[in-house]
């Protein structure tokens, strides 16, 4: 358990904050994930649409695991979300609630697009 909450403290120990340019909105590809390495933190990028793109961490809650990349989107109502690719857990893509298990939450950043590139918030 001890290399879990290290870990843990890892991924909450921020790197310098604010917004980071990650690629062109065009190299996303609809409905599939890409991971990105954005100032030392692995973040999943996710195009859900022709214009919006949702990031959240890489490292799946459950198992530490950085997959999230590879996760089934869909949706839950309105809410975009993702499926781990492990276990299956369900995160909105939004907040990184977890439906199927509330004790788990996937971090969550914000993302705009500027001058057709992704730039997302860590």
């Amino acid at each position: 358990m001890t290399v879990i909450l290290e870990r843990e403290e890892q991924l909450m120990s921020a790197p310098a904050s604010g917004w980071h340019r990650v690629c062109p909105l065009d190299e996303l590809e609809l409905a599939w994930g890409e991971a990105a390495l954005i100032d030392g933190i692995q973040v999943a990028l996710f195009r859900v649409d022709a214009e919006k793109v949702y990031a959240v961490a890489q490292q799946d809650p459950a198992t530490l695991a950085n997959v999230m990349a590879r996760g089934i989107t869909g949706s839950r109502g309105s809410r975009p979300t993702i499926a781990s690719p492990l276990h299956k857990e369900v995160y909105d893509l939004q907040t990184g609630e977890c439906y199927s298990n509330p004790e788990l939450r996937l971090p969550a950043f914000k993302t705009r697009m500027v001058d057709g590139f992704i730039e997302v918030e860590v």
